[in-house]
């Protein structure tokens, strides 16, 4: 399957992938654990800190999406190669959303009686991240075959 079919599959995964269960917390694991989504903690976020939850909303949502959006209308001729280094820049802070997920995992693990358990939307999430990057390097790798005079 050509890599541009491929990136239309993004088009569905990464919606479904912010409505996932990216983890599961829990005070105390016998109060049961609670199911936290890119989209739910962008809804606690927006109560709390409206900066941050900016932040987030850029990085996990409109980042990946907008890369994938660009990259459909490159692989069908209807942007131009030129845009592919910012496309790859928003591949990159894309990226940075799952390494910060990692990192709340790692810092909630630390504390006292917090109980914090992966689930199947990380492992999609980071798929559809990692996937998207790999995408736009093949894709750029060809452009620049197909037309070496772009950057």
């Amino acid at each position: 399957m050509p890599v541009k079919y491929l990136n239309l599959v993004l088009l569905i995964l990464f919606p479904v992938a912010w409505f996932a269960p990216l983890l599961r917390a829990a005070i105390l694991p016998i109060f049961g654990m609670d199911e936290i989504s890119v989209i739910t903690g962008l809804q606690s976020l927006w109560d709390s800190d409206a900066g941050l939850a900016l932040l987030v909303t850029f990085l996990a949502v409109f980042a990946p999406y907008a890369k994938t959006i660009g990259l459909a209308l490159l692989h069908w001729n209807l942007l131009s190669p030129r845009t592919l280094p910012a496309l790859e820049i928003l591949g990159k802070l894309a990226m940075a959303d799952v390494f910060l997920i990692a990192l709340y995992i790692v810092i909630a693990k630390g504390a006292g009686h917090v109980t914090v358990e992966t689930a199947w939307g990380l492992w999609l999430f980071s798929l559809c991240v990692l996937s998207s990057i790999l995408i736009a390097w093949i894709s750029g790798r060809s452009l620049r075959a197909n037309h070496p005079d772009n950057p």
